[in-house]
This record gives C-alpha cells, structure tokens and sequence, in this order.
C-alpha cells in the first residue's frame, strides 16, 4: 500500500455543460477582441457580440444554471404592471449533491466574464470609443442580469432551507411536546 494516500480528485460531472457554459462567454470576449483585425464594419461586430453574448445569456439562465447549481430564474410582470421576480432551485438534498467543480466554473465564470466586459469598457472609454461602449453596455447587461438572477435564487433557496429547517424543528418539538403531554 502507498503510504501517501492522496484524495480522490473530483471530476466535473458534466462536462458538456460546463464546456458550452464557457464557450459562448469566451466566443463572445475573444470575437470582440479580436474583430478590430478582422473587420472594418461596427455593425458586424456589434451583431455578432451581441448575437454571442446573447447565447450565452441564454445557456447559462436556462440550462448551464439548471445542470451546475440548480438554480433557474426568471421575471414576470405582473398584472399590476410591476416586475416580479421568479426563482427555482432543485430541494435542498439535491442541490446538497451538486458537483463542487461545476458549481466553481459555474459562479467563477459568472463574475469573471463581468470583470472582463468592465475592463473592456474602460479602455473603450479611455480610446474614446463610444460605439464600442454601447456593445460593451449590452453584454455587460446581459452578465449582470444572470449575476443578480442567480444570486438572487441561491439566496431564495438558502432561505427556504431555513424556513424548512425551522417548521421541522417546530413540528417535531410540538409532536413530542403533545405526546409529553397525552400520557399525563
């Protein structure tokens, strides 16, 4: 026997999934980045950003945040005219077992991605580039609508895990508090 015995590494559990969780946030950056070498056209970079940055807004609400954390949101309005916010989370067992590495990329490229289209705007705006704020404003919008979508749900979820807590202990408590009591 090796007298070093080293922890088993965790693999993702769905590496699919975190794969296009990346692809489209780094199809997005990389087409921005680099498009000023290729093209002459704001317009078709605009679009293709947009259109990139767009997809990913869209994998990561409805299906990379599902598979990885176990977390979907979305917002209604209501009939009153007023925006509602809407949040789902697999129960607490599950999201218990959710893959640590998937949940990392999940949250980690999250915020990175906003950092990154930040840093992008800043040197838009010091390169006076305004057109190019504008494409920088529509996906950073996108990254931090999924940002507060999904912080907004963990929230959600950790808070009816307290409130599941709490009812259990209460109801067990009064269910020995009531047989306590019938045997007297």
């Amino acid at each position: 026997m090796d007298p070093i015995q080293q922890a088993p590494v965790e693999n993702y559990a769905n590496p699919k999934t975190c794969f296009f969780h990346v692809l489209f946030k780094a199809a997005a950056l990389a087409f921005y980045i680099l498009s000023a070498l290729f093209f002459d056209s704001f317009v078709i970079i605009f679009v293709v950003t947009v259109l990139l940055a767009s997809l990913d807004f869209w994998v990561v609400k409805n299906v990379s945040g599902r598979i990885l954390v176990g977390l979907r949101w979305w917002n209604e309005i209501n009939d009153l005219g007023e925006s509602v916010w809407k949040f789902e989370s697999l129960d607490q067992e599950s999201l218990a077992r959710m893959n640590k590495k998937d949940s990392w990329l999940f949250w980690w490229t999250l915020y990175l991605t906003a950092a990154a289209w930040v840093v992008l705007g800043i040197f838009s705006v010091i390169r006076f580039q305004a057109d190019y704020c504008l494409v920088v404003g529509v996906c950073l919008t996108l990254s931090i609508a999924n940002i507060v979508g999904f912080t907004k749900c963990r929230k959600d979820a950790k808070k009816q895990l307290q409130q599941f807590a709490t009812q259990t202990i209460t109801s067990r408590f009064s269910s020995t508090l009531q047989s306590a009591f019938s045997v007297v």
